[in-house]
Protein backbone atom coordinates (compact mmCIF):
# COMPACT_ATOMS: atom_id res chain seq x y z
CA UNK A 1 0.00 0.00 0.00
CA UNK A 2 2.83 2.19 0.41
CA UNK A 3 6.30 2.75 -1.38
CA UNK A 4 9.51 2.13 -0.22
CA UNK A 5 10.21 5.85 -0.13
CA UNK A 6 7.62 5.76 2.17
CA UNK A 7 8.92 3.04 4.46
CA UNK A 8 12.52 4.70 4.53
CA UNK A 9 11.54 8.40 5.14
CA UNK A 10 9.51 6.65 8.40
CA UNK A 11 12.27 4.26 9.63
CA UNK A 12 14.65 8.08 9.14
CA UNK A 13 12.01 10.22 11.10
CA UNK A 14 11.08 7.88 13.97
CA UNK A 15 15.07 7.14 14.40
CA UNK A 16 16.10 11.44 13.98
CA UNK A 17 12.88 11.71 16.50
CA UNK A 18 14.79 9.25 18.68
CA UNK A 19 18.15 10.88 18.93
CA UNK A 20 15.83 14.95 18.71
CA UNK A 21 17.54 17.34 19.60
CA UNK A 22 20.66 15.72 18.64
CA UNK A 23 21.63 15.97 14.84
CA UNK A 24 22.43 12.88 12.97
CA UNK A 25 24.64 12.12 9.67
CA UNK A 26 23.49 10.05 6.46
CA UNK A 27 25.41 7.56 7.27
CA UNK A 28 24.37 6.24 10.93
CA UNK A 29 20.83 7.12 9.78
CA UNK A 30 21.45 4.21 6.89
CA UNK A 31 22.61 2.46 9.62
CA UNK A 32 20.38 2.22 12.23
CA UNK A 33 17.80 2.31 10.15
CA UNK A 34 19.08 -0.24 7.55
CA UNK A 35 18.14 2.03 4.34
CA UNK A 36 20.72 2.46 1.23
CA UNK A 37 22.60 5.25 2.03
CA UNK A 38 22.14 6.53 -1.80
CA UNK A 39 18.28 5.85 -1.63
CA UNK A 40 17.99 7.65 2.20
CA UNK A 41 19.97 11.15 0.70
CA UNK A 42 17.68 11.32 -1.80
CA UNK A 43 14.69 10.63 0.68
CA UNK A 44 16.12 12.47 3.13
CA UNK A 45 16.17 15.26 0.13
CA UNK A 46 12.41 15.66 -0.08
CA UNK A 47 12.28 15.63 3.70
CA UNK A 48 14.46 18.66 3.82
CA UNK A 49 12.53 20.40 0.42
CA UNK A 50 8.84 19.82 2.60
CA UNK A 51 10.57 21.48 6.01
CA UNK A 52 10.41 18.19 7.97
CA UNK A 53 14.40 17.70 8.19
CA UNK A 54 17.14 20.77 8.46
CA UNK A 55 20.25 19.65 7.54
CA UNK A 56 23.41 21.38 9.13
CA UNK A 57 27.46 21.13 7.34
CA UNK A 58 30.57 21.26 8.88
CA UNK A 59 31.47 19.46 12.49
CA UNK A 60 28.16 18.92 14.65
CA UNK A 61 26.20 19.15 11.72
CA UNK A 62 23.83 16.47 10.37
CA UNK A 63 19.87 16.09 10.27
CA UNK A 64 17.78 16.96 12.70
CA UNK A 65 14.29 17.21 12.92
CA UNK A 66 12.07 21.28 12.26
CA UNK A 67 9.64 20.41 14.64
CA UNK A 68 9.98 18.36 17.73
CA UNK A 69 8.20 14.66 18.28
CA UNK A 70 5.26 15.66 19.53
CA UNK A 71 4.35 17.91 17.13
CA UNK A 72 5.24 15.69 13.87
CA UNK A 73 2.67 13.25 12.45
CA UNK A 74 3.21 10.81 10.45
CA UNK A 75 0.91 12.04 8.13
CA UNK A 76 3.56 14.84 7.51
CA UNK A 77 6.42 12.63 6.49
CA UNK A 78 4.41 10.34 4.66
CA UNK A 79 2.78 13.36 2.28
CA UNK A 80 6.65 15.12 2.35
CA UNK A 81 7.49 11.76 0.14
CA UNK A 82 5.16 10.39 -1.71
CA UNK A 83 1.75 12.45 -0.80
CA UNK A 84 -1.60 9.80 0.10
CA UNK A 85 -3.88 10.02 -2.88
CA UNK A 86 -7.45 10.40 -2.50
CA UNK A 87 -9.97 9.12 -4.90
CA UNK A 88 -12.27 12.79 -5.81
CA UNK A 89 -13.60 11.56 -9.29
CA UNK A 90 -14.45 8.56 -11.24
CA UNK A 91 -10.24 7.42 -12.12
CA UNK A 92 -12.08 5.79 -15.07
CA UNK A 93 -13.45 9.32 -16.27
CA UNK A 94 -16.64 8.55 -16.76
CA UNK A 95 -19.04 11.20 -17.34
CA UNK A 96 -21.96 9.54 -15.54
CA UNK A 97 -19.89 9.07 -12.33
CA UNK A 98 -17.92 12.30 -11.53
CA UNK A 99 -17.52 13.05 -8.17
CA UNK A 100 -20.26 10.33 -7.35
CA UNK A 101 -17.89 7.88 -7.22
CA UNK A 102 -19.12 3.95 -7.40
CA UNK A 103 -19.19 1.62 -4.44
CA UNK A 104 -15.71 -0.07 -5.89
CA UNK A 105 -13.60 3.68 -5.37
CA UNK A 106 -15.99 4.76 -2.77
CA UNK A 107 -14.64 1.62 -0.88
CA UNK A 108 -10.63 2.55 -1.68
CA UNK A 109 -11.16 6.47 -0.78
CA UNK A 110 -12.21 5.54 2.59
CA UNK A 111 -9.77 3.56 3.56
CA UNK A 112 -7.46 5.94 2.24
CA UNK A 113 -8.97 8.83 4.31
CA UNK A 114 -9.42 6.22 7.34
CA UNK A 115 -5.45 6.04 6.62
CA UNK A 116 -4.80 9.58 6.07
CA UNK A 117 -6.54 9.93 9.77
CA UNK A 118 -4.70 7.38 11.39
CA UNK A 119 -1.39 9.06 10.44
CA UNK A 120 -2.67 12.70 10.83
CA UNK A 121 -3.65 11.72 14.30
CA UNK A 122 -0.58 9.92 15.47
CA UNK A 123 2.71 11.56 16.21
CA UNK A 124 6.43 10.83 16.58
CA UNK A 125 6.52 10.86 20.08
CA UNK A 126 3.66 8.62 20.10
CA UNK A 127 5.23 5.80 18.21
CA UNK A 128 8.11 6.18 20.53
CA UNK A 129 6.00 6.08 23.75
CA UNK A 130 3.79 3.17 22.55
CA UNK A 131 3.80 0.43 25.11
CA UNK A 132 5.38 -2.68 23.69
CA UNK A 133 7.94 -5.15 23.83
CA UNK A 134 9.81 -3.67 20.67
CA UNK A 135 11.40 -0.29 20.95
CA UNK A 136 11.28 1.27 16.77
CA UNK A 137 14.24 0.50 15.01
CA UNK A 138 16.47 -0.12 17.86
CA UNK A 139 18.12 -3.31 19.98
CA UNK A 140 17.68 -1.20 22.73
CA UNK A 141 15.81 1.77 24.14
CA UNK A 142 17.58 5.33 24.22
CA UNK A 143 17.96 6.02 27.92
CA UNK A 144 16.08 9.34 26.90
CA UNK A 145 13.03 7.57 26.35
CA UNK A 146 12.40 7.25 30.29
CA UNK A 147 13.22 10.71 30.89
CA UNK A 148 10.77 11.41 28.25
CA UNK A 149 7.88 9.46 30.19
CA UNK A 150 7.96 6.57 28.00
CA UNK A 151 7.97 2.83 29.28
CA UNK A 152 11.23 1.28 30.23
CA UNK A 153 11.64 -1.70 28.06
CA UNK A 154 14.27 -4.25 28.80
CA UNK A 155 15.23 -5.79 25.78
CA UNK A 156 15.31 -9.38 25.70
CA UNK A 157 17.90 -11.79 24.43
Amino acid sequence: MFSQTVEYALRAIVHLADQAPNPCTTEQIAKATKVPQAYLSKVLQSLRQSSVVHSQRGIGGGISLVKRPDELSLLEVVNAVDPICRITTCPLGLKGHGANLCPLHRKLDDAMKETETAFGDTTLADILNSSTSSYPLCNEPVERLTQLGGPTIVPSN
